[in-house]
């Protein structure tokens, strides 16, 4: 049995312009200790279905699917209290903009101490050497004294070390990466890529990355799944896709990297109009 599978997703919104469909009909399966990446271009639905399988879109989505099971339990059938009980322990996710994603008006120490307080039954002092810990193990150096430290004091490496502490510290059974190394240069990048798959490793957990860097869907991913305009095109093991792409539009994505270029000119890829049809 999968750890999460999703059967027919679909996400809409109400806009002066009439209803959008953000993701449309997705199926999506991860398993147990699996690195899944999420792939396509920005507005293809990647993060859109992701927040939804964690709770967190805003009221004005319309959120349905056939079946959204966690652990075997429908998650969309929980109630508000059950949904957040869920949410930050056995499930949990790294958002995109670190700096964003951080409460300024409180120290780093306060926001992880705050989940370990909601979702576990440490007290205080155990809290802290949990967080002391979490910090140390994200490679935060003097792990103690950063504690104290506000988001604006560190850096952006830093504060996204910080997002991972925090989506971790209660060892959920999978993480959801959101463009983990967004606006991270690419020695960070490359440091946070191979923090996450080790937590990933030690803790057993399944991640979802959530990227459109084909580089490191290759460098890191079991398995891939391929969307466009909120649909999926193609779920194939990592191998598979890179050596033999099945959907058209997947062969324009491994088509648009730099490697692929061919007297400084990208190559000439499919019609817009055949990457509407899964393959």
């Amino acid at each position: 049995m999968a750890l999460l599978e999703i059967r027919n997703l679909t996400v809409s919104f109400e806009t002066a312009a009439g209803r959008f469909h953000a993701v449309k009909g997705l199926d999506i399966s991860v398993d147990a200790g699996e690195v899944l990446a999420i792939v396509g271009e920005s507005g293809s639905g990647k993060s859109v279905a992701m927040l939804a399988v964690m709770g967190l879109l805003p009221p004005t989505a319309d959120v349905s699917a056939d079946a959204m099971l966690f652990e075997g339990r429908d998650i969309l059938k929980l109630s508000p209290a059950e949904r957040r009980r869920l949410s930050g322990r056995d499930m949990a996710m790294i958002f995109q903009e670190p700096i964003a994603s951080l409460n300024p008006c409180f120290t780093v120490g306060f926001q992880i101490m705050e989940t370990l307080a909601r979702h576990t039954p440490l007290d205080a002092a155990a809290r802290k050497r949990r967080a002391i810990e979490l910090l140390d193990a994200v490679g935060i150096p003097d792990p103690e004294a950063r504690l104290s430290s506000f988001p604006h004091q560190m850096s952006g490496g830093q504060c996204q070390r910080v997002m991972i502490a925090i989506a971790t510290a209660c060892n959920p059974c999978l993480l959801i990466a959101d463009e983990p190394t967004t606006a991270l240069d690419v020695t960070i990048q490359k440091q946070i890529l191979d923090l996450l798959l080790r937590l990933q490793i030690e803790n057993g957990m399944a991640l979802v990355l959530i990227t459109h860097d084909m580089g490191v869907v290759a460098e890191t991913a079991d398995r891939v799944v391929v969307q466009y305009r909120g649909s999926k095109m193609e779920d194939a093991d990592v191998l598979s896709l890179f050596e033999n792409p099945q959907n058209p539009y997947t062969r324009a994505l491994l088509a648009a990297l730099p490697e692929n270029a061919g007297d400084g000119r990208l190559p000439t890829v499919a019609a817009t109009a055949s990457w509407e049809t899964p393959a």
